[in-house]
């Protein structure tokens, strides 16, 4: 009995591993174009773009994102790819206009928000809001 609880145990840690292993496999660079990478951010981070931007990331990013930007929204492991984790340095180390042009196009689960956040300036309040996560 104990043996068979053992493997049971042992057989769900491999396929656990597998599933992560599979996940973040697919995980590729995501290359931002030069003249987007060096767009600088035209609003302020003042503590009115930061709650728009949180208002917009609340109801556009979070379910995936999560509360605290660490990728662990409800949605997140519902995902083909990781959602990511705004915290880290790797995150945080990334342009403005990086974080803005990603979050405008989209990549595979990511959607484009040109359409849902139409307003540029909104966009980089959401940018804005991101650099929170710290």
């Amino acid at each position: 009995m104990k043996k068979n609880l053992i493997i049971f145990f042992a057989g769900i840690f491999i396929i656990a591993i597998f599933a992560f292993a599979t996940k973040t496999a697919d995980q590729k660079p995501w290359p931002v174009p030069e003249a987007a990478k060096n767009k600088p951010n035209p609003v302020k981070a003042d503590a009115e773009s930061i709650a728009n931007g949180k208002g917009l990331y609340v109801t556009h990013c979070k379910s995936c994102h999560g509360t605290k930007g660490k990728g662990d929204g409800p949605k997140a492991s519902q995902l083909d790819t990781e959602s990511g984790d705004f915290t880290l340095a790797s995150f945080q180390s990334q342009t403005d206009g990086a974080l803005f042009y990603k979050t405008a196009e989209g990549r595979k689960d990511m959607p484009s928000f040109k359409k849902k956040i139409p307003d540029a300036n909104d966009m980089w309040a959401v940018v804005n809001y991101m650099r929170t996560f710290k």
